[in-house]
């Protein structure tokens, strides 16, 4: 697993509510059992629900159970609402938990501006640096650290040309809200510049402006990009249907939103980030290590695999045999 020196399983409850469950046997925060073993108390702020934030989550509880230590969890999801991630990083805090799990950029910084103090891992975070999480991707310093969810932009932009060879305008999808998504937009240029495509953006600030955007798109550009971008991955099915409508082909930044509303990507694995956020969870649980001296992990280039919605294709008369090459 590399560190990256560059710069979102359950559906939590919305706003204050709490979901607490108790795994591994668990049943006192806190508390030790009559071997001294320690019931370690962990707060999750998931920002949204959609599948690959989901898998995030799963693949982190995933790791604490294969760990063996004991822990209660408290799941919370903020429905992509801002003051509701303020709210419930509160919540966490005040809760005295022992470690935070945070999902997706806004949630982490929810909790990271609540304390400075407890613990806290990320997942689905583009990058950290960049986002004003930590000091440094490889020296966090801090009590931030985590996996990211930086994605091969460059090669999902030779992927377009490979299997659209006469696409030569493509708009870029993405919400203005999300400063993670702006990065990879801005990668996607520079990648569509230097194979001589030109490219407009189509933003939205929120999920009721997606359909119009989408729709503005059709007859306009050859081809769409998204990034990895919560509030496009939540509207993936929405936006698949005007596509398929449309005939408007999306390369998308991962498996879950190409499914929904691509045709093909090279994706990362957000189940194994979380997974990979788990493992180091439990090493700051159990005093191995500090998130100030854990580099943030990302995933390696044989981790990611080529995704296709051959039904999709399909639909829009595109051959992806030329990915099999």
């Amino acid at each position: 697993m590399n560190s990256i020196s560059r710069r979102s399983f359950f559906a939590g409850a919305a706003g204050s509510a709490l979901l607490a469950l108790s795994a591994c046997g668990a049943s006192n925060s806190g508390s030790s059992d009559d071997s001294g073993e320690k019931t370690y108390k962990v707060g999750v702020l998931q920002l949204t629900q959609h599948a690959a934030l989901d898998a995030a989550n799963e693949g982190f509880v995933e790791a604490l159970d294969e760990s063996g230590i004991k822990y209660t969890i408290d799941q919370q999801n903020a429905n992509n609402d801002q003051s509701a991630c303020a709210t419930i990083a509160s919540k966490l805090v005040g809760d005295g938990d022992d470690l935070i799990y945070v999902i997706a950029t806004p949630a982490a910084q929810a909790v990271a501006a609540a304390t400075s103090d407890i613990p806290i891992v990320g997942s689905a975070i583009t990058d950290y640096a960049a986002s004003g999480l930590v000091a440094d991707n490889d020296k966090p310093g801090g009590n931030l650290t985590g996996t990211s969810d930086m994605n091969p932009v460059d090669d999902q932009i030779a992927m377009l040309q490979k299997v659209l060879p006469n696409a030569k305008h493509v708009g870029m999808l993405y919400c203005t809200a999300e400063s993670n998504s702006q990065l990879q937009v801005e990668m996607a240029e520079a990648a569509c510049d230097k194979a001589g495509l030109t490219h407009d953006r189509y933003t939205v600030s929120s999920s009721n402006e997606v359909q119009s955007v989408v729709e503005s798109m059709v007859g306009k550009v050859d081809a769409g990009y998204t990034p990895t971008d919560n509030t496009i991955a939540a509207a993936a099915a929405q936006v698949g249907q005007i596509a398929k409508e449309g005939k408007l082909p999306f390369i998308t930044g991962e498996e879950n939103m190409c499914m929904g509303m691509g045709i093909c990507t090279l994706s990362i694995d957000y189940k194994e980030l979380g997974k990979m956020a788990g493992q180091m969870a439990v090493k700051i649980l159990k005093g191995e290590d500090t998130p100030a001296n854990m580099a943030i992990e990302t995933e390696t280039g044989d981790q990611l695999k080529v995704v296709k919605n051959e039904e999709m294709a399909e639909a829009l008369g595109i051959d992806l045999s030329a990915l099999d090459a």
